[in-house]
C-alpha cells in the first residue's frame, strides 16, 4: 500500500493556519471584551454554541469555515477583510520605467559612463532627482537622460527637464575642479509606443524645438560613447526596452 507525504506547501500551509487560528482567536476575544459581551451572548447572536466560541478564542479555530469568521464580524459589528497579500510575482507600478532606466545603465556602462539612478539634481531636496546621471570624467562629459514610459504633462515634463539641466551646469562646475566645466548634455529615452508616436507626431514643431539634437548621434553618444551632441535629443526605446533606436525627424 503507498505510503502518502504532504507536500511542502500543505506542510507550510497548515502551520500558517495554526498561526492565523491563534491570531483571529485572540483577536475575537479583544473585540468580543471591548463590546462588554459575554461568550453566551455572541453566540447568540451569532448561532453558535458558546463552548464553539470558547474554543475559537484559544485559537481551535483551525476548521472553521470562512463562513463563521465573517458572521462573527457581522455579529460583532466589526470589520473582517479575507485576502492574500501582494503577489509577488506582480511586477512593481512603475516597471515599464525602471525597464528603460536599467537600459540606459547597461548601455551606458558598456559606453565608458559611471551611471547614477534618481540622484538628486539639488543634495538639499532629495525629491528633485534625475531618472539616470551618466558621467564620464575621462571625456569630462555629464550627461542627464529622462525615461518616459508615458506622458501626463508634456509641458510640465519639459519644464522640470530645463530645471535639471541648470541645477545640472552647477554640478558640472563643481565638479571641474577649476578646470573647464564638464560638458552637460540632455537626452530623453522615450518608449516606443502608438500613443507615445501619436503624441509626438501630434506637435512636431514642439518637439523639433525642444530637441535639436541629432537623434542618431545621440544613439552613439549613448550606446557607444560617441561625441556627446551640444544641443538636446530624443530617442526610443524599443518596447520591451532592450535597445535604443534614433527618431527620424518625421516623428517617425
Amino acid at each position: 500500500m503507498a505510503s502518502w507525504k504532504r507536500t511542502g506547501p500543505q506542510i507550510r500551509g497548515h502551520h500558517s493556519a495554526i498561526s492565523a487560528a491563534i491570531a483571529l482567536g485572540r483577536s475575537l476575544r479583544t473585540a468580543r471584551l471591548r463590546r462588554r459581551l459575554t461568550q453566551d451572548a455572541l453566540a447568540n447572536k451569532a448561532g453558535v454554541s458558546r463552548s464553539r466560541i470558547g474554543q475559537l478564542e484559544t485559537g481551535q479555530g483551525l476548521t472553521a469555515s470562512v463562513g463563521l469568521w465573517f458572521t462573527l464580524a457581522e455579529a460583532l459589528e466589526h470589520p473582517f477583510r479575507l485576502e492574500f497579500g501582494r503577489d509577488p510575482m506582480e511586477q512593481p507600478v512603475d516597471a515599464g520605467h525602471l525597464a528603460i532606466q536599467e537600459l540606459v545603465l547597461r548601455l551606458a556602462r558598456g559606453a565608458g559612463y559611471t551611471g547614477s539612478f534618481e540622484l538628486p539634481t539639488r543634495p538639499s531636496d532629495p525629491s528633485r532627482s534625475t531618472d539616470v546621471r551618466l558621467l564620464d570624467r575621462r571625456q569630462r562629459r555629464l550627461v542627464l537622460v529622462e525615461c518616459w514610459n508615458t506622458f501626463g504633462n508634456l509641458g510640465a515634463a519639459a519644464r522640470s527637464s530645463d530645471r535639471k539641466r541648470a541645477e545640472a551646469d552647477a554640478v558640472a562646475v563643481a565638479l571641474s575642479r577649476d578646470e573647464v566645466p564638464l560638458q552637460v548634455g540632455v537626452c530623453w529615452v522615450i518608449r516606443d509606443t502608438r500613443s507615445n508616436r501619436e503624441l509626438l507626431a501630434r506637435y512636431p514643431h514642439i518637439i523639433e524645438s525642444r530637441f535639436p539634437g541629432s537623434s542618431s548621434a545621440w544613439v552613439r553618444a549613448l550606446a557607444l560613447g560617441g561625441p556627446l551632441p551640444e544641443e538636446p535629443g530624443l530617442v526610443w526605446s524599443d518596447l520591451n526596452a532592450t535597445r535604443v533606436f534614433a527618431r527620424r525627424r518625421s516623428g517617425r
